[in-house]
């Protein structure tokens, strides 16, 4: 049996009020004791911010100028990914941003998505953490299901792992390196 210690007041107070602040960290990090009382240390890779939400979108050109004009955000350029089968448009939001992803090419896994929703919507949340490879490493050992076996480069140009949305509560996860 694990019991999991508490390093901080603020960790404390997360745990009885079942709300964990941005500041506690996550499980893959976390020290916990045995029953025999001995500490260990799980801390082989640690979550970091949420970096962007993906949502598909059927025009991305309209959808780049209700951003950019009528909500007055900040848009980079479309940048193309022909390994991921995507077009992307970053929309900058000061604490994290919007990925606006667009079908490129027949195979592109977007097209799939726009197929059963016809008007776009939320693809995917991608979390940076500090160790993609230990991550992934992790996870499959936890059986948590990664789409490509081995990091992609992203559209940041940093590996990237996508987790399986069955094993993540129904939503698909990207795991980005910091």
């Amino acid at each position: 049996m694990f019991r999991f210690l508490a390093k901080t007041s603020l960790q404390t107070a997360a745990v009885r009020s079942s709300v964990i602040p941005a500041r506690v960290a996550p499980l893959a990090a976390r020290s916990f004791t045995t029953g025999s009382g001995d500490s260990k240390s799980d801390a082989i890779w640690k979550l970091g911010q949420l970096n962007h939400v993906a949502i598909a979108v059927p025009d991305l050109e309209k959808s780049t100028q209700f951003y950019k004009t009528v909500m007055g955000a900040q848009v980079s350029g479309v940048q193309e990914l022909p390994e991921h089968g995507v077009s992307t448009v970053f929309v900058s939001l000061g604490n994290t941003k919007i990925e606006l992803l667009h079908p490129l090419g027949e195979k592109s896994p977007i097209a799939k998505f726009l197929e059963k929703n016809k008007d776009g919507g939320i693809h995917h949340i991608c979390i940076e953490v500090d160790d993609v490879y230990a991550a992934i490493k992790d996870l499959t050992a936890k059986n948590i299901r990664a789409l490509n076996p081995e990091p992609k480069i992203g559209a940041h140009n940093k590996p990237v792992v996508f987790l399986h949305p069955k094993d993540c509560g129904g939503v698909l996860v990207e795991l980005e390196q910091r």
